[in-house]
């Protein structure tokens, strides 16, 4: 029994010895956060500066907002903005339903072993590294060594050069996407689903409603408000694009449609060492992002739905 007259703080601090374990879990967690997140935060103020790391903060020169209208009037930008741009659109097009759909069918599946089976193929591409993935892509689409070239080659057909054409860039990038993630994003989604009233399938049973007619009128408005969520921070990083992933599948020939802001902070922060500049365009992105969720956490208000905030 906890004793009338404990002060709150002693409370908390009893509490937080109950749940010890938990926080100890929590632990690595919090610490990541601290040092990758919050700490870089106290560097905020180089994108107001030519920052010099020999002299640190206090020694380099302030510049105003000069980096962010060198951005803005880089010749490069509108082609970063156009491909980062699309490349995002296209995986909430095509990307963004799959693991929606996928959690409807494991879902409808009875055999809770086979279930299981399904969950665990779909969830394994996850762990796989872009490195593997990038490499898989190579032995599948190069014209030298390329499955799928080979494939093309014994039939008689001509080969294509799928990792060097332009106008096939984004596909490829979209289906690594769809290929390696939308397993891993159906856990939130059965989650949801998990969460249904099973007296309202059983309703639904006695009027006759079959499988389709469950899903759309009764699991899909169920998980609507996990779907829109998950949209609304989807769109919060609409200018981050996998970094590494474009990186290892870009090429000179495909430059034109794979330069995006992450590969172009890399290049002027890290190669040329213009860590202000690099940090601008960072800081640019996190903007836009902010902007994408307040306008589309009001218009999922005036539809109906909580939003995030």
């Amino acid at each position: 029994m906890p004793n009338a007259k404990e002060t709150p703080y002693r409370r908390t601090l009893r509490r937080m010895y109950q749940g010890r374990y938990v926080y100890l879990l929590m632990l690595p967690g919090i610490i990541y956060f601290i040092i990758f997140k919050f700490i870089p935060m106290g560097m905020l103020g180089i994108i107001f500066q030519d920052y010099n790391p020999y002299v640190g903060m206090a020694g380099s020169q302030w510049v105003g907002l000069k980096h962010f209208k060198e951005l803005i009037q880089d010749d490069y930008f509108y082609l970063m903005l156009r491909n980062t741009l699309c490349i995002n659109f296209l995986n909430l097009l095509f990307h963004f339903p799959v693991p929606i759909v996928l959690a409807l069918l494991l879902n409808e599946i009875k055999n809770e072993k086979f279930k299981r089976f399904n969950q665990t193929m779909l969830y394994l591409p996850h762990f796989l590294s872009w490195v593997i993935v990038a490499s898989m892509t190579f032995f599948l689409l190069s014209v030298d060594v390329g499955v799928v070239n080979k494939a093309l080659a014994t039939m008689g057909s001509p080969t294509v050069s799928f990792l060097s054409e332009p106008k096939l860039f984004w596909g490829i990038i979209v289906s690594q996407n769809i290929w390696k993630e939308a397993g891993w994003g159906t856990i939130i989604f059965l989650a949801s689903i998990s969460a249904v009233d099973m007296e309202q399938y059983e309703a639904a049973v006695m009027d006759g409603a079959g499988r389709l007619q469950k899903i759309w009128y009764i699991t899909l408005p169920a998980i609507a408000p996990t779907i829109v969520t998950l949209l609304i921070l989807k769109l919060g990083t609409i200018l981050n694009v996998g970094f590494e992933q474009i990186l290892l599948m870009a090429n000179p020939s495909v430059n034109s449609v794979a330069e995006v802001f992450d590969t172009y902070a890399y290049r002027l922060g890290i190669i040329q060492g213009n860590i202000s500049f690099a940090s601008a365009v960072s800081v640019f992105k996190g903007l836009v992002g902010c902007l994408f969720v307040w306008v589309s956490n009001r218009i999922v208000k005036k539809m109906g739905y909580e939003g995030i905030y």
